[in-house]
């Protein structure tokens, strides 16, 4: 986010992207105002923690009136910074990573993977939807050259430390981590872990035992 950002709880800067993603679609439709209770339909978010999210960012809407879209989807873009792209590495082209390199993340407009890694022979210098493919010895060179600070990770849990330590070396500040392993960053770096087995499995045990009824406090 912009250096400037008031400092929001984590929680909240969680939600912004979902918020964003919801304006786009309500400004493409052509609609000029939306209600807290209307947000919070479409992103299944209480309309009093939608209304804490914004309050952090001062009088954003008024009462009985709701919300300019417009407003906010400006607001947000900059707060967001939509308007400057982020370049990122993935690390991996196996299955999962050739298929996050194909979606390469089409609704998000400042997000994009950039470049990807790999130490297959047969992917190296190849392109995966237009993302070129380079060798795992190349990692720190064209990473440092190419000023990327975000990574995703895809590779096989054994090998993700030693890979994490190379990425924290080049300067890498934010890691995207899919593999099952826990990883070990300096406070200066950043990891959001995404473990698919774990997320299905908690799915499955939340059906079982509190159904579809019960909200998650």
């Amino acid at each position: 986010m912009s250096n400037d950002t008031v400092k929001i709880p984590q929680a909240t800067a969680k939600r912004l992207p979902l918020y964003y993603r919801f304006l786009k679609n309500l400004h493409s439709s052509g609609k000029q105002r939306v209600s807290s209770a209307e947000l919070s339909e479409a992103v299944k978010v209480d309309s009093a923690t939608i209304r804490r999210d914004f309050s952090y960012f001062g009088a954003l809407g008024k009462k009985g009136y709701g919300y300019n879209v417009n407003y906010l989807l400006t607001f947000f873009r900059k707060t967001l910074d939509q308007d400057e792209l982020t370049k990122v590495a993935l690390i991996g082209v196996g299955n999962l990573g050739t298929a996050l390199l194909h979606y390469n993340f089409l609704k998000n407009n400042n997000t994009k993977i950039a470049v990807g890694f790999d130490v297959e022979e047969a992917k190296i210098g190849t392109s995966i939807g237009d993302v070129p493919i380079h060798h795992m010895d190349e990692l720190e060179k064209i990473i440092t050259e190419m000023g990327i600070t975000v990574a995703i990770l895809t590779v096989p849990a054994p090998f993700a430390q030693t890979i994490t330590d190379r990425l924290v070396a080049a300067n890498v500040k934010g890691i995207l981590n899919f593999t099952p392993a826990r990883l070990t960053v300096p406070a200066t770096t950043r990891v959001h872990h995404i473990d698919l087995a774990v997320e299905l499995q908690s799915l499955v045990y939340f059906l079982k035992h509190y159904g579809v009824d019960e909200e998650e406090e």
